[in-house]
């Protein structure tokens, strides 16, 4: 392989080592006059997978390759993304590029490994703390501060009635009221006051209102 090629490929390599941290092994592979059995010429964080130079490639890129070989006129295509195990049992997430010359033929491998066992472990306890008993649930539940209950009930028996309160007649606010006093609007200290003052309406309407509501219910 040139010397500005494999400078230019450590300089790549270096900077994804220094990116991604530790767990980040990058492997060059010169192909050039060598055999898969010593190809590595330079390695970023060798400990991930215990390799060092002189060392060979894995299986994974000795089959392309040799793929490649076998069939000269299918180009064989960058293996990215992979799940790949260490010697020592290490998951790794791998990724090799095959690096050609500009006739095509390949001369060297780019092979990054990252390390996610701790990862991997660790997605599998975050999600069992996270994950609802409740599988029907379809978005968390909101958690509402005392003092903001009641502003958000009101809301949400606006949003009922679907008219501003301008616009409301007395139906439409029984049905707005009902909604609260069903949803416990009126154990909120002072509500009454916020609620007949927000509706425009006096106390005494109000709990006639909610009265009302209440005889129609029995009777019906």
């Amino acid at each position: 392989m040139e010397a500005n090629k494999l400078e230019m490929l450590k300089q790549i390599a270096a900077g994804i080592a220094a990116q991604f941290g530790s767990n980040c092994e990058v492997v060059i592979h010169d192909l050039c006059g060598k055999t898969m059995d010593n190809s590595i010429v330079y390695i970023e964080n060798g400990h991930v997978t215990g390799r060092k130079v002189g060392d060979g490639a894995s299986n994974v890129a000795v089959e392309q390759f040799v793929q490649q070989d076998a069939h000269l006129d299918i180009p064989v295509e960058d293996h990215l993304g992979y799940l790949t195990k260490s010697p020592n049992g290490k998951v790794l997430k791998s990724s090799t590029i095959y690096i050609r010359n500009n006739r095509g033929k390949v001369i060297a491998l780019l092979a990054i490994n990252y390390d996610i066992s701790a990862l991997a472990m660790l997605d599998g306890a975050v999600k069992d703390l996270i994950s609802p008993r409740d599988t029907t649930q379809t978005e968390p539940e909101k958690i509402v501060n005392v003092n903001d209950l009641l502003e958000d009930l009101i809301q949400q028996s606006v949003a009922l009635v679907g008219k501003p309160v301008a616009l409301m007649n007395k139906d439409d606010k029984v049905r707005a009221i009902q909604f609260l006093n069903q949803n416990g609007a009126f154990l909120v200290t002072k509500s009454g006051d916020k609620i007949a003052k927000y509706f425009g309406i006096s106390k005494y309407t109000l709990y006639s209102y909610i009265d009302n509501k209440q005889q129609e219910g029995k009777t019906s």
